[in-house]
């Protein structure tokens, strides 16, 4: 389908309606990052303002050392974390919310919220659908 300025779409109804068709795949790895669960705790543990590496590894329990690295280069990359290192010794390196991290930061900590709320029901849910396949076979 094609908007009215003759620019592909990527979709004819639904969310992705509105979004060129051009511009999809980018959405999709943009999606891919901030949906991420490290990344998601990490915007989440975030909030209260600025942290250094070891309290972000404290806080996110399960998280390597490299999955946390890598994790914040790629929020670094895309604008949604800073990273200020200061000139003491020992060096002080802090991390914290970006403006754009900041306008995600509700988002994330609704869907976090929504997964703790409902965390029981899911687990019942799967436990059946695993009791119904296996009976399957």
């Amino acid at each position: 389908m094609r908007d009215s300025a003759g620019t592909d779409m990527a979709a004819v109804i639904g969310p992705c309606a509105g979004i060129p068709a051009d511009r999809m795949a980018f959405i999709r790895q943009v999606l891919d990052r901030v949906g991420d669960k490290w990344s998601m705790l990490i915007i989440a543990v975030l909030e209260d303002g600025p942290l250094r590496y070891t309290d972000l590894q404290r806080q996110i329990p399960g998280i390597s050392q490299r999955m946390l690295t890598h994790t914040l280069r790629r929020l670094r990359e895309d604008g949604l974390i800073t990273r200020t290192a200061y000139a003491e010794v020992p060096p002080r390196v802090e991390y914290a919310l970006a403006p754009l991290g900041r306008g995600l930061h509700e988002i994330v900590k609704r869907l976090i919220g929504w997964a703790a709320d409902h965390h029981d029901e899911i687990r019942v849910n799967r436990a059946q659908a695993g009791t119904a396949a296996s009976s399957r076979f």
